[in-house]
């Protein structure tokens, strides 16, 4: 399950520079139970959910604020590209459908959880 959120500033070559990043980590246990496998490497697949909610800020105040999440027309346009450049490398992905309500189920079943931040991997 990947749950994508973009914020204001994002752009299409940064959606890129993720899928790339996405698709290349090694993250699967390989035949000695070490990390050292890639999504392509197991034959995996990804659920890839739109979600906003990522950049929602509880700083100050106790509602969430989500003026950090980019224009939901603009990330429209965005995890559509975004979708397309995983669907390229991935042919089985699926995914949810941008802007609804929708129920995920999720069961961890593995030693971690990542979260994958363009401004943390890519900034100068």
């Amino acid at each position: 399950l990947l749950l994508c959120g973009f914020t204001e500033g994002d752009t299409p070559a940064l959606a890129k520079k993720m899928c790339d990043k996405v698709c290349k980590l090694r993250v699967f246990p390989d035949e000695n139970g070490k990390t050292n496998q890639s999504l392509a490497d197991v034959k995996g697949n990804i659920l890839c959910v739109s979600q906003f909610t990522l950049y929602a800020s509880v700083k100050e105040g106790n509602r969430p604020s989500f003026t950090s999440c980019m224009k939901a027309d603009d990330a429209r346009v965005l995890y559509g590209q975004f979708f397309a450049d995983l669907k390229e490398k991935i042919p089985t992905l699926q995914g949810g459908v941008f802007q609804a309500d929708m129920v995920v189920s999720l069961e961890n079943d593995g030693p971690f959880t990542l979260i994958l931040d363009s401004q943390e991997l890519f900034s100068k």
